[in-house]
């Protein structure tokens, strides 16, 4: 693991939502929501603080971090690319929609990009099959994606970023 300073503010910021907590000791799975919230992902020097903030094991803050899904002990991209590989996605071809997701976004080893600004997700079915392949972009669902489709995607994603940097500069003024 690569050398990380946890960011005191955001450690300050995680500290008074564990100490407004009534009972801390019972809400791990929320505390760690909202670490995640914080940090972005859940690094172990995270992990560790919480585990003495609530005078339990390390163990415990990590297992229960590595049994749910929604957890990552990775940091991840600002626009999270969710592509369904159940079975009635991938039987439609979503394994090629991930592998030009990840030829476009230039992605290699892992799942995030190395500017920090896409990762990429597999997930299983999410109860969509009638729109089978599936690709959840930031919570916005896409249906019968095609790789052909995956180009316009990512400008999609590319114009809400821009837009976002407008309004940003119009506050400012």
């Amino acid at each position: 693991m690569g050398e990380y300073k946890v960011d005191s503010e955001k450690l300050n910021n995680l500290s008074s939502y564990i100490e407004s907590l009534e009972h801390a000791e019972g809400e791990l799975i929320n505390i760690l929501r909202e670490a995640q919230e914080i940090f972005g992902y859940l690094p172990s020097e995270v992990q560790l603080f919480i585990a003495r903030k609530l005078g339990i094991p390390a163990a415990k803050v990590y297992g229960v971090a590595t049994f749910y899904s929604y957890f990552t002990m990775e940091p991840r991209g600002k626009h999270i690319i969710s592509v369904c590989l159940g079975t009635a996605c991938f039987v439609k071809g979503a394994d090629k929609i991930v592998e030009e997701f990840r030829k476009q976004l230039k992605i290699k080893d892992g799942t995030t990009s190395e500017d920090g600004m896409y990762t990429i997700d597999s997930i299983r079915c999410v109860g969509a099959c009638g729109l089978a392949p599936v690709v959840i972009v930031d919570g916005k669902v896409h249906g019968r994606v095609k790789p052909e489709d995956v180009a316009a995607i990512i400008k999609e994603i590319d114009q809400d970023k821009q837009d976002e940097q407008m309004l940003i500069k119009q506050n400012a003024q």
